[in-house]
Formats: C-alpha cells, structure tokens, sequence
C-alpha cells in the first residue's frame, strides 16, 4: 500500500524529510478496525515528531492524526462496525499513523463521519475537536461555574485548529461568554465568524484587554499555543479559582503565580486515553459521535480552510511548512492518494 514516511527525523526543507514508501497492507485484529484512508488532516504534532521522534531500527515513521475513510477489516473485538462503515477519527501516536493508504485504529476511538460533511471537511475535526472537549468539559469542567468570577472564557489562539473548534462548542453547548485572541483581521474575522463574542490581540497586554471589556474576571482559560510566554497576564487576569487549561508544550512555566488565587492548571493530551488504555477510552468515540450529531444538526461546523491534493510526499511537505509557519487559521487537509 501507499504511504508517507521518513527514516530520521529533521528539518521539513531536507530532501528525505518526508518520502513515499510501500508498505505492506496490515491486517484487522482484536479491537481494531482497517480504514481505507480518503482524506487526512495535518496537526503541529505531526510536525513536532517529525522533528523529533525516530523510527525503529529498519522501520519508517509514519505520521498522521487525524483521518476519514471507509471500514473495510473489524478486529474479532471491534463492536459497532461494519465493513462500508464511513468513519473519523484521531488514532494513537503510540501506533503508525494515518498516512497510508489503509490504516489499523481501535474501534472504540473511532466517531461515524457526520453525514452532511464531505470527507475533507470531516477529516479537520477528531484530533481538535477531542482536544477541546476533553479540555472544556472533563479537564475545565467549564459547565460548573466559578463562585464570583464572570460566566466567560478565554481562549488564547482562538483561529488555530483547537481554537476554531473550541469556540463553537463552548456555543453550542453553553452559555459563556467567548473571548478569543487573534492578531491578524482574517484571523480576528474568522474568530468572529465561529461565534467569539470579543477578540483581543494576543500581541498585546492581555489582562488589560480583558478589564476593558468590562465583564468582569473570567473563570476560564484555555491556552492552546505560547502558554509561557501569555502565563503572566493570564495569571493576573483569570478570577480567583479560576481554572486555566493548556495543551502546549512550554520548556518551563511559571506557576507559582496562580497560588494566591487558587487557580487549578489542566494539562491535556487527547493521545492519552489510547495511550493508556483506560477504562473510559471509549469516551472518545462517544464523543466523536456527539459532534457528528452537532455537525448534522447545524449547530458547529467544519474548521477546514484549505485542501491540498493528492496525498503523497509533496504534498504533504507543503503543508507541514505551512503549520510551521504557526499562521495557519482552521485546518489543512490533504484528500485522496
């Protein structure tokens, strides 16, 4: 079968950083279903192992976390699916990933593809849309409000991946008030457009944009990139037991300055119940299947901005230096091998 893989890991500009290899077409066993892989979407994880994680010895490093395709193989364990089954979903980075022409996934972390979406659109949303549900309502809790602290959020990279998606399930399924950050007017429209009640620049004095909004001091914040660096005013301007959530990967980070106020820190990692096996894993499929229903209903849509075709080494170099650029809004999502 065809894929995309690399035997060292590097820079996206060297020759062999990404290459187009044969594999041998893997086979459904226990939990696990075979995908025929139609379109996939390209995430800063991919290019974060990329940069860092090396095969083992003799393999290829197959990446890839996000996935639409069709059910062709289901394990002996695998409940729920059938072959000819449409699905999305995020996988394991403990596992080759979706880059590939067919794909081996555990059925319990597999969504149905919402039927209004076609499969680019669909192949945006699982790996953002379990990070910001699992931050928002298991991590942040943001549907038990903070005693005294306004009925709001903040959500720092409100036009990124997460951020796009994040914004619209906080609206759908809540009633906080949005505060998202954007630095550029597409960003900051694009912000608005999914539902963001203000926008400030993240470029700026964040605490104070925050005051002048006149809202009083949000309960909530979800920081999805440069947390180190925005810790200092999210300190100052989250409310006293607040909760403050994040996904990125600072060297170090300063937190002693949220003790004064009690605030809680969540860290998410939507890889970690596949990681671990835990014994809610199939909460993830669960909750594929509740966006999907969002998605059908009308209610969140797709975050997709730009498709790249076909899926090959090229291609898929193009857009790894595109989400390095850190200025991608929504999601690039490459279709078709």
């Amino acid at each position: 079968m065809k894929a995309i893989g690399y035997k060292s890991p590097g820079p996206i500009d060297r020759a062999d950083s990404l290459q187009d290899i044969d594999l041998p077409r893997p086979a459904a066993t226990g939990h696990d279903l075979l995908v025929e892989v139609a379109a996939i979407s390209v995430n800063p994880v991919d290019t974060k192992v990329r940069r860092s994680a090396s095969p083992s010895e003799g393999d290829w490093k197959v990446l890839g976390w996000d996935a639409v395709g069709r059910v062709v193989e289901v394990g002996p364990e695998a409940k729920g699916y059938s072959a000819g089954d449409e699905v999305y979903y995020a996988g394991s980075i403990t596992r080759p990933g979706a880059n590939s022409q067919f794909h081996l996934v555990d059925a319990r972390i597999v969504g149905r593809k919402p039927k209004t979406l076609s499969n680019a659109e669909a192949a945006a949303l699982p790996l953002t849309a379990i990070t910001a549900w699992e931050m928002l309502f298991d991590r942040l809790n943001i549907r038990h409000a903070v005693p005294g602290a306004a009925n709001a959020i903040l959500i720092i990279g409100g036009a990124g991946g997460v951020g796009s998606i994040a914004i619209q399930l906080v609206r759908a399924l809540t009633d906080l008030t949005v505060i998202a950050t954007a630095s550029r007017p597409e960003t900051q429209d694009w912000v608005r457009e999914l539902g963001a009640h203000h926008v400030i620049d993240h470029h700026g004095d964040l605490a104070a944009q925050v005051e002048a909004l006149a809202i009083g001091a949000p309960g909530f914040v979800f920081s999805t990139n440069q947390s180190d660096r925005h810790v200092k005013g999210i300190q100052a301007l989250i409310a006293p037991q607040g909760r403050f959530g994040l996904i990125d990967d600072p060297e170090t980070l300063d937190v002693l300055g949220f003790k004064r106020k009690a605030a809680s820190i969540h860290w998410e990692l939507m890889f970690t119940r596949a990681i671990f096996g835990t014994p809610d894993i199939a909460e993830q499929g669960k909750l594929l299947n509740e966006v999907a229903a969002l998605i059908e209903a009308g209610r969140i849509r797709t975050t997709l901005t730009e498709t790249l075709s076909p899926i090959n080494a090229e291609t898929l170099k193009k857009a790894h230096a595109l989400i390095e650029t850190n200025t991608a809004k929504g999601k690039i999502v490459l279709e078709g091998f």
